[in-house]
């Protein structure tokens, strides 16, 4: 017997499946996914008094990838310089590209944990299977960010895709959190079904799933067949789906207003730079060798998603749904450095999302502290005279709103410099033009949530702010928005090292 698992491990290892390489490769995901494995236990037979225990450990799990991260990043620069490395065959990809993204993850996933402990306690739907969901959808991911073939693309999808539809639902007593869970399920499944089409057209007609053969194989050809650019076209329609671009995006105003607000200010976080990441890797890898095609495709979805989000936008009053519509409009934007390509496109994408998504959860944390007899409130007027009674929370609010707005010298200006300039120099002059001019559109409404604050009287005071979880993460992103206002240079270093590692 001994003898027989010795020839099947050796047939195993031999496959190349299975190595020590690969184990450190993918340790962080491993041990999210270990953590995530106690965590369900813990929740299983402790029962929703150790919710916030869990929580703290979904926290402490998180820090531990992120420093597992950075000593991969310290011995991967000693071992192999910028070159990327591969874990279990081709299926994984550690490079400098995945790691900025793993980064940001981690750090969006840890500060959404923190705006739920209260609202969940509040609302009396604390239950210990939350932060076990967005441990498991952290762990999709990061999946995400490495995958370097068609089948860990999917894995890695659906891991996230199965945790994000049950957040989305997570009040089970309440109508409109329901409705979303099911109608992001519905068009998720939708989207899945699109994407193994694609997937399959594009194995049938090139041979191969990996990412590097079929850029290598459409290289190649003199012209690309049919087949694969309608594969090409499908996966880069249920992409679009996930990162919520126009016209995939039908789902996200109603998904972000009917959600939790901790799981939409995780949605528009985590799991969008996900998607996007995932989306940079497929158009600059197994695409490549069909630039004209592929233009056409996000061209069309860069325009339609930053029109769409900034006029759409205009007429809600409903602080989620304006931010799903923001959300919409940024897409747009971080597509353009897809158009752009090379490291400055890539550069310009990973400076503008790290910049987007700290505004955004700043944005939703102002929105948890909009409670009026211990009832949460989410709409425009709710901030009404909330410069009277909560003058910081206000101030914090006004600096992410012109941050988002693109207005100099704020964060969000330099996001959206690179992005333009970078688009002017490639030859996109007329996509910059209406960059430029969707943003004028969306600073309208994001100026208005300012002149609401400090203009408009309120017709009945707010509670108390919440607990420290809340103004924690509300504090965090507007000193990291001045921060980087101030001093730009780490992050454009950073993202330029990361954009290097990603192409070489």
């Amino acid at each position: 017997m001994r003898k027989v698992w010795k020839r099947r491990w050796g047939k195993f290892r031999g496959l190349g499946m299975i190595n020590p390489q690969s184990l450190l490769i993918t340790l962080p995901e491993i041990e999210i996914a270990v953590f995530g494995l106690i965590t369900l236990l813990a929740a299983a037979f402790c029962g929703a008094r150790v919710t916030r225990h869990i929580g703290v450990l979904a926290i402490i799990s998180f820090a531990l990838a992120g420093f597992t991260l950075f000593c991969h990043l310290r011995l991967h620069f000693l071992l192999n310089g910028r070159l990327p490395v591969f874990a279990f065959g081709t299926q994984f990809v550690d490079d400098g590209f995945a790691r900025f993204v793993k980064a940001i993850i981690l750090v969006a996933s840890s500060l959404s944990l923190l705006l739920s402990w209260s609202y969940f306690e509040k609302d009396g739907s604390e239950r210990p299977e939350y932060p076990v969901l967005i441990l498991f959808a952290t762990l999709g991911m990061m999946l995400m960010a490495s995958a370097c073939d068609m089948l860990s693309l999917y894995v890695g999808l659906e891991l996230q895709s199965l945790a994000l539809y049950v957040l989305a639902a997570f009040r089970r007593d309440d109508a409109r959190s329901s409705e979303a869970g099911v109608k992001y399920f519905v068009l998720g499944a939708l989207s899945s079904g699109i994407l193994l089409y694609g997937i399959s057209l594009l194995y049938g007609f090139a041979g191969t799933t990996d990412f590097a053969s079929l850029s290598f194989a459409l290289r190649g050809q003199v012209q690309a067949t049919p087949g694969i650019v309608v594969g090409m076209v499908f996966v880069c329609a249920a992409l679009a789906f996930k990162v919520s671009g126009a016209p995939f995006h039908m789902w996200t105003p109603d998904v972000y207003e009917g959600s939790p607000t901790p799981v939409t200010a995780f949605f528009a976080s985590a799991p969008k730079l996900a998607a996007l990441a995932l989306f940079t890797r497929f158009v600059l890898e197994p695409m490549s060798g069909l630039t004209a095609q592929g233009h056409q495709a996000i061209l069309f979805i860069s325009v339609a998603s930053m029109l769409w989000g900034a006029f759409a936008g205009v007429a809600q009053t409903d602080l989620k749904r304006l931010l799903a519509y923001s959300s919409i409009a940024n897409v747009g934007y971080l597509l353009i450095g897809l158009l752009v390509g090379g490291k400055t496109g890539v550069q310009a994408i990973l400076i503008y999302f790290t910049i987007y998504a700290l505004g955004t959860l700043g944005a939703f944390a102002v929105i948890l502290c909009l409670r009026r007899g211990g009832k949460a409130a989410s709409s425009l007027a709710d901030l009404s005279g909330l410069s009277r009674t909560h003058p910081l929370v206000s101030l914090a609010m006004s600096v992410l709103m012109f941050s988002l707005a693109g207005i100099p010298p704020l964060a969000g200006f330099f996001g959206k410099y690179f992005l333009f300039l970078a688009a002017v120099q490639t030859g996109w002059l007329p996509l910059a033009i209406i960059g430029v001019l969707s943003s004028v559109v969306t600073a309208y409404y994001y100026l208005r949530i300012v002149k609401v604050m400090y203009v408009d009287e309120s017709a009945s005071p707010l509670d108390p702010l919440p607990d420290w979880g809340v103004r924690f993460v509300l504090g965090l992103s507007s000193l990291a928005v001045v921060g980087i206002t101030l001093m730009p240079s780490p992050l454009v270093d950073e993202a330029l090292r990361a954009a290097r590692g990603f192409l070489g």
